[in-house]
């Protein structure tokens, strides 16, 4: 399906008007407003990073890894939450308690919206990573701000995507840094951390999670394109 006939689908406004916008490099998705993930559909903004496939897989992985590692009630964090999609989908597919986290305020009110869309009781924090958090949790769950700031990016990722949910200092290894590294005071005994990465950070992000979880498996996996995108932090 093309632009052209995604439009006519799913859009429901003035499509002479929706075209020019498409013409203009406006994400089709961002002028429809919503977007399908693992099944459920969330309304999203240009002050949301759109939801994509290799994100789709993360979450199926870690339902995969929580169901198998734990037979009770878990306790959830989604780092930088954006639209909601990650917290909410966790919370649709697992027995769960959730909380989601983001700096923006703008994400969060979106957020807000789809966990009232899909009747989910989501605990949302505006926090700067951990900062206004003060709880333990068994799975801690981030796809952060991770494109190098002096890396390209396609133009219609640059003009339409919020800036602070797409790039990061340190060679685009700053999130990974700060949540892995501060991660034992929020994480309980037993545990699993999840993180979408790029696709030439896998062997850095092994390498942090080593040096702070050494005693845990951590598990370097590949999205269906056959690139490094996934690190799983579990407890032995």
């Amino acid at each position: 399906m093309n632009n052209i006939e995604y439009l006519k689908k799913y859009y429901d406004g003035n499509i002479e008007e929706a075209t020019k916008r498409l013409e203009a490099g406006e994400a089709v998705q961002y002028i429809v407003g919503n977007v399908d993930f693992c099944g459920y559909n969330y309304n999203i903004t240009h002050d949301t990073l759109m939801p994509r496939f290799e994100t789709e897989e993360l979450v199926s992985k870690l339902i995969k890894y929580a169901k198998d590692k734990f037979d009770t009630k878990v306790s959830i964090l989604d780092i930088g939450t954006g639209t909601g999609c990650i917290a909410i989908t966790l919370s649709l597919e697992l027995d769960s308690n959730v909380t989601a986290v983001d700096i923006s305020d703008k994400a969060l009110e979106v957020a807000k919206g789809n966990a009232l869309k899909h009747k989910r009781d989501i605990k949302f924090i505006k926090s700067d990573i951990y900062s206004n958090i003060f709880d333990r949790y068994d799975i801690i769950v981030s796809n952060p701000p991770y494109i190098r700031e002096d890396e390209e990016i396609e133009d219609i990722v640059k003009t339409n995507e919020p800036a602070i949910a797409l790039y990061a200092t340190d060679n685009g290894l700053y999130f990974y840094k700060k949540i892995i590294s501060n991660a034992y005071k929020y994480i309980k005994k037993d545990h699993i951390l999840a993180f979408e990465i790029g696709m030439d950070q896998g062997e850095d992000v092994v390498e942090i999670a080593k040096k702070f979880f050494k005693d845990d498996d951590i598990i370097l996996e590949k999205d269906m394109q056959g690139r490094d995108r996934f690190v799983f932090i579990i407890s032995k």
